[in-house]
Formats: structure tokens, C-alpha cells, sequence
């Protein structure tokens, strides 16, 4: 009996042995936190089918998805290792591996690594018709809602309203809110204005057109040349929203998907690749999703690749930097 005993002991003590040995990474990893946005925009239900993605597709991972106030946070969180892939502005992005205090980042996020672009964002500014707001200049003594503070979409709305000679000061109220409370107040009359970063389509502003007449107000090619890139002239097409008959001139930002240095290139890799062999199922999730293309993927990326995805893109014959 003693033997046996002896037996079991040195077994359990050689099992604890090799648990404690096998690398922290390895474990963790099994995990992929999915860091999207609010819960009304276009990031948190593409996380949602990413996440199906990846639980679908990849071994032995165990996918999660939360929603933050986007970019920034994300950013700030993949930088301390709290998620494995971020959704985010690209103006916010190169503003993180800077370290612009202005745009919410004290110092470099120097951990920071690319897996992909994505889909622009369209900045998307919408008026009721009865604030009387037809133009940017309109804006001026009017009730905005500009996104959290120091998100990817309030720094847009900094960047749009200084192109067109504007600041805070010039607006009568400034709301930071997220895109669904925005529409809200907009419903009860205590907004003008929302300013809303995001895809064509996005479920918020679909929502206030149903409910309000609404005025998508223009961002002329002058102030998109003056903002400067990231940004870039786009159009959103006439019917995207109810009531919208018309095409309207805007601005637009690339958005990115982002992972950390303490990832195993592995697991980037078939993070990487499950996304270019589901864009069906990102594209069923969210209309904005449909434009994301293989041959786009590198398109004005700020910061340095994952070693997964460039392996990834290097096998599809994507030329990627050294």
C-alpha cells in the first residue's frame, strides 16, 4: 500500500511539474477577447460574428467579445495585454504608437502590432430637420453630441470641425455621448446634432431616422483636404438612411484591427486567415463589412505588422514591408 501511495504522489507531483512548465502564453492564449465598441455601433456586432469566427474555425480557443467605449480604450487595453484583438480608428491608432496626449494616449503604445484593415468609417453627421442645420457652418450655436470623450469619434469630430474653422467654443452645448444615448436626446428634442464615426448603415442612425426627420449635413471636399490624412473624401449614397434622398459628400478614416507583441504569430496567423475565409459571415453581421477586401488589408496601416498576419498576407502574395 505504501508503494502505491508513493506512486500516485511522484504522478501528481510530475503533472503539477509539467503544468507549471508549459509556457504562460500557450495557456492564455486560449483565450481571444474580442474588444469592439458600444453596443449600438457597427464594431460590437462584427465582434460578435468574429467571435463565432473564431470559436468555428480555430483549435482550442475560447473566444469572448466586450464592449468598450472603442478605440481609445482598446488601444490602452491591448497595450496592457487585457484582449487579443481591438477594433479602431486609424487616426486613433497612429495617434497611440505617437503618444499623443491630445487624443487620450500620455505615452507610446509601443506594444501595439497590425492584423489588419478593415472598412472605412464614414463621419456622418445628422441634424433633425427641425434645428434647421443644412451645413457644416450651421453647426455654429447649436447642441452637438460629439461620442465619449477621447473616443475615435469625438477626436473625428475635433478634426472635421477645425477643417471646417470651428471649435467647442462655437457650439452652444457639446454632448460626449455614445452613439444610442446621442439619438435619444436628439428624439426628445435636447440635441440639434450627432456626430457618429462609423459604417454606412449604422444601427443608431438608423434608428433616429425611423423616429425623426432628419438632415445628413454635407462635409465638403475643402474641409476633407484641409483635415488632412488619415482622412479622405467618400459619399454616403443616397437611401442609406430614411428620408435621406439624396447623395451626401463626407469624410472618411480607415478602420483596423489590431492584436498585441505577446501574441504567438500561430495564433494571429489563424486569426488572420479566418477572417479573408469568413468575410460572408462579417458581411451577414454588418453591411459595412462587405468592403473589406484581401487587396486592401495593408492600406495605410500605422503601426507595425504581427508577424502572424504578415505571414498570412506574405502567402497571398500581399507585399508587405520589412
Amino acid at each position: 500500500m505504501k508503494k502505491l501511495v508513493s506512486s500516485r504522489t511522484l504522478a501528481g507531483i510530475a503533472t503539477a511539474a509539467l503544468i507549471a512548465l508549459a509556457p504562460a502564453g500557450a495557456r492564455a492564449q486560449d483565450f481571444i477577447n474580442v474588444l469592439t465598441g458600444g453596443t449600438s455601433g457597427v464594431y460590437y456586432p462584427l465582434g460578435v460574428a468574429l467571435s463565432k469566427i473564431y470559436g468555428d474555425k480555430i483549435k482550442n480557443v475560447r473566444p469572448t467579445v466586450q464592449a468598450t467605449k472603442a478605440s481609445v480604450e482598446n488601444l490602452q487595453l491591448l497595450q496592457q495585454a487585457k484582449g487579443e484583438i481591438a477594433f479602431t480608428l486609424g487616426d486613433s491608432l497612429a495617434a497611440a504608437w505617437k503618444g499623443d496626449e491630445e487624443a487620450g494616449f500620455k505615452t507610446p503604445l509601443k506594444k501595439l502590432r497590425g492584423v489588419t484593415a478593415i472598412y472605412p468609417n464614414f463621419i456622418q453627421i445628422v441634424a433633425s430637420k427641425d434645428s434647421g442645420i443644412k451645413t457644416l457652418a450651421d453647426l455654429k450655436g447649436k447642441r452637438l453630441s460629439v461620442g465619449a470623450p477621447k473616443s475615435g469619434t469625438e477626436l473625428n469630430a475635433r478634426a472635421v470641425l477645425a477643417a471646417a474653422g470651428m471649435s467647442y467654443k462655437d457650439l452652444s452645448k457639446v454632448e460626449y455621448l455614445p452613439f444610442a444615448e446621442s439619438v435619444e436626446l436628439m428624439k426628445n428634442r435636447q440635441l440639434d446634432a450627432t456626430l457618429q464615426s462609423a459604417g454606412l448603415g449604422v444601427a443608431s442612425l438608423r434608428d433616429l431616422a425611423t423616429s425623426v426627420e432628419i438632415v445628413v449635413v454635407e462635409v465638403p471636399a475643402a474641409a476633407v483636404e484641409k483635415a488632412g490624412a488619415p482622412f479622405v473624401q467618400a459619399t454616403i449614397p443616397a437611401n442609406t438612411y430614411t428620408g435621406q434622398t439624396v447623395a451626401v459628400p463626407a469624410a472618411a478614416v480607415m478602420n483596423y484591427l489590431v492584436t498585441h507583441e505577446g501574441m504567438k504569430e500561430e495564433t494571429v496567423y489563424e486569426m488572420t486567415k479566418s477572417i479573408y475565409e469568413n468575410l460572408g459571415d462579417l458581411g451577414a453581421a454588418h453591411a459595412a463589412a462587405r468592403s473589406i477586401k484581401l487587396e486592401g488589408a495593408l492600406e495605410g496601416m500605422p503601426i507595425p505588422l504581427h508577424p502572424g498576419a504578415a505571414r498570412y498576407f506574405k502567402e497571398k502574395g500581399l507585399k508587405v514591408g520589412s
